[in-house]
């Protein structure tokens, strides 16, 4: 009997100890839940505190972007935005009284149009050329330019007659309130001036490009064509420097001083490696005949017996066979030569400057 009180109440210690235990798991489960939603809630906050800074950043930066580009269009529209005012107030006065006077010369509401063709018709060809100059600095612009004065003429003379119904005052006055905005627009926008060094840089890139259109037709008039054996041809260059004359092109020449000097070079060169030309005798140079001075009394002098020298003569070749060594020169790939430089064919056949000025000659008068 006493045994089985004994292991109730054992039982029963049990069963109240493992209540207390679940219990204590129980509250550390929800106090563990607790502390991880307030965590998750305060790392909530701070993720939407963050996300309304960078927000408002965001709107700080995109309003001072704004503010940076319209400061920046001012800055770089600074004339044009008076102009355009300018453009502004003369179209809010001449366009009112350009459809009343077109109603009241049409009798009908088509008349109400008729500032489309006095004062649209002028800026829509002013407009075109600030466009085509920006876009397409290259291109000329006289004919959108001829355009804007035409349709201004248009519209002056449209607002004067209507002005005349008051008087010439009036008259004057509507015809230059018409055209103000646009004879402004096209003197200060479409029409910049330029400074010095520019209209100078201008002037000698058109003379430049005119120049290189002349040099081009010319070498396409000199050029030989070039037929293949399936009937197509190509066009055939010369290549090198040339001047451009009335005549077609031709290759510069030397002055006369650069000739005589290239002479003299090209003879001292031609000289260097052939053989001086015989001396028969010292008698023949002027300087044996002049006494030797000494020391000595000139009885006391031995008479000196010069001794003859000889030399090979010079090989002399005719222009014939310069000729034929030209030829050998230019059918030889080995030999680098230029057939229309005097100075190219003296250095590769080795012969005197006139000689190469001569066969450069005749050799371009036989390749036009």
């Amino acid at each position: 009997m006493s045994t089985w009180a004994e292991n109730r109440r054992a039982d029963r210690a049990a069963d109240a100890q493992q209540r207390r235990a679940d219990a204590a798991a129980k509250l550390d489960r929800t106090l563990t839940a607790a502390a991880a939603q307030a965590e998750q809630r305060r790392a909530d906050q701070a993720a939407a505190a963050e996300l309304a800074d960078k927000r408002s950043a965001d709107r700080r930066a995109a309003r001072a972007a704004a503010v940076a580009r319209i400061r920046g269009w001012l800055g770089a529209n600074r004339v044009k935005l008076p102009i355009y005012l300018l453009a502004v107030v003369s179209a809010v006065m001449a366009i009112p009284a350009m459809a009343g006077y077109g109603q009241a010369t049409y009798g009908d509401w088509t008349g109400n149009a008729l500032p489309a063709l006095s004062e649209l018709g002028m800026w829509a060809f002013a407009l075109a050329v600030e466009v085509a100059q920006r876009h397409h600095p290259d291109r000329p612009t006289w004919a959108l330019k001829t355009g804007v004065w035409v349709f201004a003429g248009v519209g002056f003379a449209l607002n004067v007659l209507h002005g005349l119904h008051r008087g010439w005052d009036a008259a004057v006055v509507m015809g230059i309130v018409s055209v103000a905005g646009v004879v402004a627009h096209q003197i200060a926008v479409a029409s910049p001036r330029r400074s010095r060094a520019e209209r100078d840089d201008a002037r000698i890139e058109r003379h430049a490009t005119k120049k290189v259109a002349r040099v081009r037709a010319a070498a396409v008039r000199r050029a030989v064509a070039e037929i293949d054996e399936f009937g197509d041809a190509r066009l055939v260059f010369d290549a090198g420097h040339y001047t451009l004359t009335r005549r077609p092109l031709r290759r510069p020449t030397l002055t006369p001083v650069g000739e005589v000097l290239a002479d003299e070079i090209g003879t001292w060169l031609a000289t260097q490696d052939q053989p001086t030309a015989p001396v028969d005798s010292v008698e023949d140079n002027p300087i044996a005949d002049a006494p030797v001075q000494t020391l000595d009394h000139p009885s006391e002098q031995r008479k000196s017996t010069p001794r003859k020298r000889t030399h090979p003569t010079p090989k002399t070749r005719t222009i014939a066979q310069l000729r034929e060594a030209l030829a050998a020169a230019i059918a030889d790939p080995k030999v680098s030569i230029d057939p229309t430089s005097a100075e190219s064919i003296r250095k590769a056949i080795r012969c005197a400057p006139k000689a190469a000025r001569q066969l450069r000659d005749e050799y371009q008068a036989d390749h036009q």
